[in-house]
């Protein structure tokens, strides 16, 4: 009788599914030495890298960034399918060459003798949290005793105490009209803390845990955006595998495996007839499919709500180890919006569409000098700038409470609340009105919004991973561990069938989580070790 080859089921057409399906296809399926099948339960591959276009440009609804070019696969697929240029103008094209305009509320325009100090403050600070060296009297000596200390060490907490050793070192100076020198210091800290929520999407750097920041790795060199588009490079990825092995519209809604316990009982694989297989997959549509191996790429954010929910995704349940990682873990939400300015011309013909790269400081801790019509959800917004330099469409970005509220906000309140802001930073601003001959506010009348939302979406819940205060990066390495746990996957050991549930995407990647390099790396990772398992290749 002929042997069945073994069956690959992925779930999940992202960055890193889709990595996994094009190694094990080339390396093995492609000879038959396996059967492989990767289901989507949404209807396009890509998961959060999504490429869209607004207002004549292209535009990325979730990943943006190639982080760093030393190194990075995302950059070398990039280069070898020709989409680092386009013709069409795209997000980030000339990578924010323009000087940024700090302004105050109340339109007061903030030099870069007051701006630069608390900006080299922050990065020093972010710089030894990352494990490099700094110079820096008071700095360094303030960060190595915070590093001594026992405590659950947050991000939040190591940068605010960081600000209470600079702000004692440093003599009262003169303030701005309603602000004082240490109020203004306070809202620049605050507008960099809020750009450093949406690089790591803890929407409280307080729950970002100090000591992981250390093992994080970025790749040298510059961030560039990709002018074709992200979605390009997973697209490149599924081009080898053959038609139909990627099925879209298929939601998995329960993961039946056996658990080395031995009690493993063989079910009969009614697909092959003779062969048995040990993983039962159940979807939406009442369909079943079974497999030898279940490559499980969901988000962290739907694998916290199968434990909290206790949804019964996997029957028997996660075990304790594998759902105690999933719930120390954070898991956070960043949303982009994009807002397109109407393009009239003031009385005086000045074409509206130009804006600045501006940078927001807010009222911290004085609510009585806050603008009461600035919504709350805004007052944690760091930037709004084109999405280069002569564009028409306007980019800002939201972490936590505030990205999660976006989501549930109609357009037209969107467009008010920053009217609001505009009117206050804008409209006072001497260097802008005299940019704008007096009439800044004239220049910029929004016309259409379009914002992600990977908070509610029922694929995601969330946008990626970050070590959280109590999680380490243990938990990532636990996150990576194959189902059933076992020391020895020979293929004549006994009990259970070894590697049934394995696990990727970037939430199990110790060093490079939350990227979708990440998750390009645990695609690979779980590709070849299954690719081990059969001996297909020598790793």
């Amino acid at each position: 009788m002929a042997t069945k080859k073994p069956k690959v089921v992925i779930i999940g057409a992202g960055m890193a599914g889709i990595t996994a399906a094009n190694k094990l296809y080339t390396a093995a399926g492609s000879k038959q030495l396996l059967e492989l099948c990767v289901v989507e339960g949404g209807n396009r591959i890509g998961g959060r890298i999504k490429t869209s276009e607004f207002g004549g440009s292209r535009i990325e609804m979730g990943a943006t960034w190639i982080h760093g070019i030393g190194g990075s696969p995302v950059y070398k697929i990039a280069q070898d399918i020709n989409s680092l240029e386009s013709q069409q103008p795209w997000e980030c094209m000339d990578e924010f060459l323009d000087e940024p305009l700090t302004i105050a509320e109340g339109g007061h325009d903030l030099n870069s003798s007051i701006v630069e100090p608390i900006s080299n403050l922050f990065k020093k600070l972010m710089d030894f949290a990352q494990g490099k060296a700094i110079d820096d009297g008071v700095c360094s000596e303030f960060a190595q005793s915070y590093r001594s200390s026992n405590d659950n060490l947050s991000i939040g907490s190591f940068l605010r105490k960081g600000l209470d050793a600079y702000w004692g070192s440093m003599k009262d100076q003169e303030g701005i009209d309603n602000w004082s020198r240490k109020s203004l210091e306070d809202g620049i800290f605050a507008m960099l803390e809020n750009t450093q929520r949406t690089y790591t999407s803890a929407g409280d750097l307080h729950t970002l845990d100090f000591n992981a920041e250390s093992e994080y790795r970025m790749f040298p060199g510059k961030e560039i955006t990709i002018a074709k588009g992200y979605s390009t490079i997973v697209e490149s990825l599924a081009s080898v595998l053959p038609a139909g092995l990627i099925q879209l519209g298929r939601k998995v809604t329960r993961i039946e495996w056996q658990p080395d316990d031995g009690g493993y009982h063989q079910p009969l694989d009614v697909e092959n007839g003779d062969d048995t297989k040990p993983v039962t997959l159940h979807f939406y549509d009442g369909s079943i499919m079974y497999a030898d191996h279940v490559i499980v790429t969901v988000s962290l954010g739907v694998l916290k709500r199968e434990i909290r929910d206790d949804s019964g995704m996997f029957s028997p349940p996660l075990p304790s180890f594998k759902t105690q990682a999933i719930s120390r873990l954070g898991f956070g939400v960043v949303n982009k919006l994009f807002l397109q300015l109407s393009p009239t011309k003031d009385e005086d013909g000045y074409d509206a569409m130009k804006f600045p790269y501006l940078q927001m400081v807010f009222h911290q801790s004085d609510s009585k000098l806050r603008h009461p019509k600035i919504p709350w959800w805004m007052r944690r917004t760091a930037s709004l700038c084109p999405i280069y330099g002569s564009s028409n469409v306007l980019l800002s970005w939201f972490a936590g409470a505030e990205a999660l509220e976006l989501e549930s906000l109609g357009n037209e309140e969107i467009v008010d609340g920053f009217s609001t802001m505009i009117s206050d930073f804008l409209v006072n601003s001497k260097h802008l009105n005299k940019l704008y001959n007096g009439h800044a506010e004239s220049c910029f009348i929004f016309d259409k919004v379009l914002k992600s939302q990977w908070g509610t979406d029922p694929l995601f819940l969330g946008s990626y991973s970050y070590v959280a205060v109590g999680s380490s990066g243990d938990d990532l390495d636990t996150m990576a561990e194959p189902l059933p746990k076992r020391t020895n996957y020979s293929c004549n050991s006994k009990g259970s069938p070894p590697l049934q549930i394995l696990f990727a995407g970037e939430a199990t990647h110790r060093t490079h989580y939350s990227t979708t390099h990440g998750a390009y790396f645990s695609g690979l990772r779980e590709a070849n070790r299954l690719l081990q398992h059969y001996h297909c290749i020598d790793i």
